[in-house]
């Protein structure tokens, strides 16, 4: 073959890869009648609950009231509930946040500091391996590199103004039954059927959460349980901007955060 149909028929290839790498597959977990037996299937197990009973099962690393799958919800496997689906093969992954290059255990910790309101998880411990593990088969069949569709939350018009005044009302109408008048929760037993969303046993004000625009963005596609989509951009704006901006721990590292300079709009000082 000529050099220059070489050239030409790698310079297609190469367009084609990058099209293909550029499209994001479906979200579709896998079931559970494919999870592995043996040790390896025991850890994605182990992981599962970890990620869903974590103020149970790790009392040491989780300063609040909250599971991770309270965010990440059905287990990580909810498009624009911030899915697991796929996390695995997207890290390590550039942060803003954190203005650099980050691994998946970096990312997980970051959870544990932030939306727990705990400490980090030992990278080398069982529990990190488990809910990596986890993470791994639920990403099974997703190519590396490329992120689902549903990952992260929903868009969100951060053109709007929040008005809290508002999105107090609109929290009494909408959100306190569950909630609670005062963001502290439902409790069932020692366990939290419905997050507290202020207060100590809530994340904190470094986490993703705390961030109007973010929280409206869950807020708009998943809220009220069973009923997401029916709130207007403008109410989850408002809403968000009420309830993020109610008393919650302090997280003392978020002055560190953005170090490049390309700190949003609505991070907390």
């Amino acid at each position: 073959m000529k050099p220059q149909r070489c050239s030409i028929l790698f310079a297609a290839l190469w367009a084609a890869g990058a099209a293909s790498a550029q499209t994001a597959p479906e979200l579709k977990p896998p079931s559970e009648a494919s999870m592995p037996s043996g040790p390896r299937g025991a850890a994605i197990a182990a992981g599962k609950l970890l990620l869903s009973e974590t103020h149970q099962r790790l009392p040491g690393n989780v300063g609040n009231g909250l599971t991770c799958t309270n965010c990440h919800m059905t287990g990580g496997t909810i498009a624009q509930a911030s899915p697991w689906v796929g996390i695995w093969g997207v890290f390590p992954e550039y942060r803003a946040r954190s203005g650099r290059l980050i691994s998946l255990q970096e990312r997980v910790n970051d959870c544990f500091e932030r939306s727990m309101n705990g400490k980090p998880l030992a990278f080398n411990s069982d529990e990190m391996n488990n809910i990596l593990a986890y993470m791994q088969w639920l990403s099974a069949g997703v190519p590396t590199g490329v992120s689902v569709k549903g990952r992260g939350f929903g868009p969100i018009d951060q053109k709007l103004v929040p008005d809290s005044t508002h999105g107090k009302q609109v929290y009494g109408e909408k959100c306190a039954s569950c909630h609670g008048a005062s963001g502290e929760g439902l409790k069932n037993g020692a366990a939290y059927a419905f997050p507290p969303l202020w207060g100590p046993a809530s994340f904190n004000d470094g986490a993703g959460m705390a961030r109007t625009y973010t929280a409206a963005a869950f807020v708009k596609y998943n809220m009220p349980l069973g009923q997401g989509g029916t709130l207007s951009d403008q109410d989850a704006v408002d809403v968000a901007e009420y309830f993020t901006h109610q008393p919650r721990p302090v997280y003392a590292g978020k002055a560190k955060d953005w170090p490049k300079g390309d700190r949003p709009k609505d991070a907390r000082n």
